[in-house]
């Protein structure tokens, strides 16, 4: 079964590759030969899944010993650690708009896809074989609502409008924060406001934060990552909330009342980066192609619910699996993909639109 993502969704992804590839490359280090790895990724029920998925059949494959940092690391200490040519890990996940910011300004070793199986390499989707990072799966940011609080035969919110329309949908809510300027409620803003999926770029800040302005007195909970955004749904904190859909979807598996609105759904990547200076750039080099393979994507996305980058993988999948995920043909019409080109682009005064993002959010949250 083929689950090759729309071609035209993609194509503003393209140029970020071949801005990228357009960078000073790296010059090749010889790598002292170690049989250790020190992998940075986020904990709680994903972590395991990513853990049981690769990082522990590549250690019975490689004889290679992970140490598994189980945090977010993001922009500013790993640029920092580069800086001070003291890196300490060797292989973080990152999202896309992240990498690639840290890319623009060399902060990270180029991934050697000379190492890869032509044939696991030729069924990736393009946009994730990035020069500075590999993505190994695709997500959705979604509105996801409690079922308790919606039941079969009452009016339920299915679009960004909805979420903003407090008088026809009461009920508590939460959003994700904007402070690293990318993933949190800006398209969602623009969106609730009016503005079509598909021409939200580029985005309109001033708009963004004047639809901000009208939900932020109803939201309970701003929250900052996937373990966070867990409990306010396991624990009934929010009846309506932006989510992940890997996360909501591993609660709906455990039995809770939720739901994933995949109308107006926001599609995104991570990517494994190498930070420049990793201390095992060969090993480094060795598990994200491992990450790859067909095999172990399918065994992740069986695990947890996000959709594999190699096309592969779903021949692996049963098809209950396969509708849990983002990229099954079924949502791709309703969904978008996050604009990584226009994130980075820098104006006149020497910010990038992440960067502009960051600074407005820090002050308006403070109003």
């Amino acid at each position: 079964m083929s689950f090759s993502v729309n071609r035209r969704l993609f194509m503003h992804t393209m140029s970020t590759a071949l801005a990228v590839g357009a960078l000073s490359s790296v010059p090749k280090r010889a790598s002292a030969k170690s049989d250790e790895l020190r992998v940075a990724f986020a904990g709680g029920n994903f972590g395991q899944a990513v853990s049981d998925a690769y990082v522990k059949p590549f250690e019975a494959a490689t004889g290679i010993k992970v140490t598994q940092i189980t945090q977010d690391l993001d922009v500013a200490p790993i640029a920092a650690m580069v800086k001070a040519k003291s890196v300490t890990v060797d292989v973080v996940l990152l999202s896309q708009v992240s990498a690639f910011t840290l890319a623009k300004n060399d902060n990270l070793e180029k991934i050697d896809y000379s190492i890869y199986n032509s044939g696991e390499l030729g069924a990736i989707e393009q946009y994730c074989k990035q020069p500075y990072g590999f993505g190994c799966w695709i997500y959705s940011m979604n509105l996801c609502i409690n079922g308790s609080k919606f039941p079969a035969g009452k009016p339920k919110p299915n679009s960004w409008a909805n979420f903003w329309d407090v008088k026809n949908f009461p009920g508590v809510r939460a959003l994700r924060t904007g402070q690293y300027g990318s993933l949190g409620p800006f398209e969602e803003a623009l969106i609730a406001d009016g503005v079509n999926p598909n021409a939200v770029y580029p985005m309109d800040i001033d708009r963004v934060f004047a639809s901000l302005d009208k939900i932020k007195p109803h939201i309970r909970k701003w929250w900052l990552n996937g373990s966070e955004i867990l409990q306010i749904m396991r624990d009934n904190v929010a009846d309506m909330v932006q989510a992940y859909d890997g996360r909501a979807q591993s609660l709906i598996d455990a039995g809770q009342q939720i739901e994933i609105v995949r109308n107006q759904g926001k599609l995104a990547w991570d990517n494994w980066i190498i930070p420049r200076g990793a201390p095992n750039l060969e090993n480094a080099q060795k598990f994200i192609e491992f990450s790859s393979h067909a095999e172990r994507q399918a065994a992740f996305s069986q695990l947890f619910a996000l959709a594999p980058s190699n096309r592969n993988a779903y021949k692996l999948i049963p098809e209950e699996v396969a509708r849990k995920l983002a990229t099954h043909p079924d949502y791709l019409p309703g969904s978008y993909f996050i604009n990584v080109d226009w994130y980075a682009q820098v104006g006149p005064d020497g910010l990038s639109n992440s960067e502009r993002l960051i600074q407005r959010w820090n002050e308006w949250i403070l109003k």
